[in-house]
């Protein structure tokens, strides 16, 4: 049996879940897997959960690497997980602990099949773009890179923001709004979709630009192709906004210009061979439920 070394990343804030914790750890040692876990994660297993955990190793920082890393957790926590072994090209697995896992797809009573699947190489790993942003003020930005989105958004103000923005260059428009997000096809599936931006498949190589809350009816959610470069400059009645980088938040003064194009990089997602991206819209999403036959 071949020796794989598994990284493992989870949640803090679910108690409820350490039997699945328990079931994870459990099929690993069963292959005889090496076992690193996140320093936080793993005081947390110890201190609040009273596991008995014996990682070979502690994950301190991003001085680290794997064969494959686990995501405990949510969606949330595939984001954080994603930030920190993206660069690596470590594949992620995402078990779901959370609510919708749209990310995270695989289920509590699946954890031991998953494990099982990756040994019999019964999966398959799906590259998905990323996005990289900088700023022309050089604000501190310790991770740049976002799988799903990255969002500017009004800050201590009710006051809507006036975004300028530019693709390759030129001139596209202003937005009025609460918010404008540049997302991935990952992440279309996420906060994009929540403020009408399209459902775009993984592997189509396009940008989404989806207003929040845009003060005009001719504005509209746009898609690019991931080859653009989208700069935004913003104006705000009280001189600065907020940039989300996947739900990181940073505070930014007016006059900060961002820019935003396609990451150097992927992110890997292990994949078993029996999903697709249709069926977890349908799973998931409930895509094309009606409720009249079903009833």
């Amino acid at each position: 049996m071949r020796k794989l070394r598994f990284a493992i990343f989870g949640n803090i804030f679910q108690a409820k879940k350490s039997v699945l914790t328990k079931a994870l750890l459990c099929a690993l040692e069963e292959h005889g897997a090496e076992i690193i876990i996140d320093r936080l994660f793993y005081d947390y297993l110890v201190n609040q959960l009273m596991l008995d955990v014996h990682p070979a190793e502690l994950i301190e920082g991003n001085q680290f690497q794997a064969d494959i890393a686990v995501s405990m957790g949510g969606d949330g926590t595939f984001l954080q997980t994603a930030a920190r072994v993206a660069e690596k090209q470590i594949p992620i697995v995402g078990i779901n602990t959370g609510r919708l896992g749209f990310l995270a797809d695989v289920g509590a009573d699946e954890i031991t099949r998953a494990i099982e699947t990756i040994y019999n190489d019964d999966y398959f790993v799906e590259e998905r773009s990323a996005l990289q942003l900088s700023t022309s003020a050089g604000a501190n930005l310790n991770d740049p890179f976002a799988l799903n989105e990255v969002a500017v958004m009004k800050r201590d103000s009710s006051s809507m923001i006036s975004i300028r923005v530019d693709v390759n260059g030129e001139y596209l428009g202003t937005y009025q709004a609460d918010g404008l997000i540049v997302n991935t096809p990952t992440g279309s599936t996420g906060y994009a979709l929540s403020v009408g931006g399209p459902i775009m498949m993984p592997e189509s190589h396009t940008l989404g630009l989806v207003p929040v809350a845009p003060h005009s009816l001719n504005v509209r959610p746009i898609t690019l192709s991931d080859n653009a470069e989208v700069t935004l400059t913003v104006e705000s009645r009280n001189h600065n906004f907020l940039v989300a980088i996947d739900g990181r938040n940073h505070a930014c003064h007016e006059d900060t210009r961002l820019t935003i194009r396609r990451a150097d990089h992927v992110v890997k997602i292990l994949r078993r061979n029996d999903n697709s991206f249709f069926r977890t819209l349908r799973t998931k999403l409930m895509w094309g439920s009606d409720i009249r036959i079903e009833g």
